[in-house]
């Protein structure tokens, strides 16, 4: 295995006990061992969540992040006569649309884009909530292609206030973890995540939270989803009973990624800093790292960085200008070991380079991983 230093946004180095985890021998998906560790994962990722301790559900599925997508599609949305509205904070953003436009074959969809490294401005988003009845709207918490924050409460605020019966979906894989999410609290239907991020896990779990009333929808009779494994009619009942411990059975349940994520979201939970325990601290770890790195860029560096407001920054990651990021990028591999990412938004993908500073390599690693990274990039410039 490489000794390289991953510092991409995601997948994330692991902790000791993650690993271990992971390494561990099978269960039977129905023994009241694993059993007992599906109930405790789903109830810890619906603290993660800071979801209604005994309203929605929480879904852990074998899957990537991207999974989130056809579960909104294929469970939410009437593609014939459902509006949605989707703002676009780059990559991400896009990729969830084109899935709704191209395999959902959604006929009304309308797509608020943000200018490169910004938000949609809320005088558009209150227009068009203002102008049509959408049975959902769809936002990126964090855009993983810009580092770009949207303000998921205030949107959900002017949401609820203009058009309460429509859906509140979040894309939060990039910021489950690292950022405030508060999914009861703001009235959000459907919340979308993964385990290879800010939750410190290896790729392989779809890990989401859904509302009563997104629950009533995809549950209702008259819904047909167009899929069968992303089918909430078919995973609802197995989720339901796994929370309470009883073991359920629809599709066999990694058991070592869905125990290592336990592991990972008892280390978030029990997590201490400033005051502060478990999410909330780690949401403030993150924040304090975040700042630093992007400080140093900007003050001692002299970079750019892509979010075009502080306020709007991501504390998971940082998109940094360069003049010539692809040949930085290969300095940090070749001759110092460490892994960052290149850009992936096509309109200045070839403009700047991306930093992950998520679980580990910020909460427990004393900036060590971080500062060596600062140190190379500044040393790449001199030269």
């Amino acid at each position: 295995m490489s000794q390289d230093t991953l510092l991409i946004p995601g997948p994330v180095t692991l902790s000791k006990n993650v690993i271990n985890t992971l390494g561990s021998q099978s269960l039977s998906h129905l023994s009241p061992e694993f059993t007992s560790i599906f109930k405790e994962a789903l109830q810890n990722s619906r603290s993660l969540f800071k979801a209604h301790p005994q309203r929605g559900q929480p879904l852990i599925i074998a899957g990537s992040g991207t999974l989130g997508f056809d579960l909104v599609g294929t469970n939410l949305i009437d593609p014939i006569n459902d509006k949605i509205l989707l703002l676009s904070t780059g990559f991400f953003s896009n990729e969830f649309a084109t899935c709704l436009e191209q395999n959902y074959k959604v006929q009304h969809l309308n797509i608020l884009k943000a200018p490169i490294g910004g938000v949609v401005p809320m005088d558009q988003i209150v227009n068009s909530l203002q102008q049509d009845n959408y049975k959902a709207i769809i936002m990126t918490h964090v855009d993983t292609s810009t580092g770009v924050r949207s303000d998921v409460e205030k949107i959900s605020q002017v949401v609820k206030k203009i058009s309460p019966n429509t859906l509140i979906v979040v894309d939060a894989v990039c910021s489950l973890g690292c950022e405030t999410l508060k999914f009861h609290d703001w009235g959000l239907d459907f919340a979308l995540s993964a385990s290879q991020k800010a939750l410190g896990m290896a790729p392989g779990l779809s890990v989401c939270m859904i509302s009563d009333r997104a629950l009533d929808v995809a549950l209702d009779e008259k819904t047909k989803p167009t899929g069968f494994y992303a089918s909430i009619k078919n995973w609802y009942p197995v989720l339901k009973n796994s929370e309470l411990g009883v073991a359920t059975y629809f599709a066999t349940p990694p058991v070592q990624l869905i125990a290592a994520l336990n592991v990972a979201l008892k280390e978030i939970l029990s997590y201490k800093y400033k005051g502060l325990v478990g999410i909330d601290a780690r949401v403030a770890k993150h924040a304090d790292v975040s700042k630093w790195f992007k400080t140093k860029m900007v003050q001692e560096l002299h970079l750019k960085l892509l979010p075009s407001s502080e306020k709007n920054a991501a504390n998971g990651l940082s998109a940094i200008y360069a003049d010539d990021p692809a040949s930085l990028i290969s300095y940090l591999k070749n001759e110092k070991h460490i892994i960052v990412a290149a850009g992936i938004l096509k309109e200045i993908k070839s403009k700047y380079f991306r930093v992950g500073h998520m679980g580990v390599s910020a909460c427990d690693d004393s900036l060590g991983q971080l500062g060596s990274c600062f140190d190379a990039i500044q040393e790449i410039l001199q030269q």
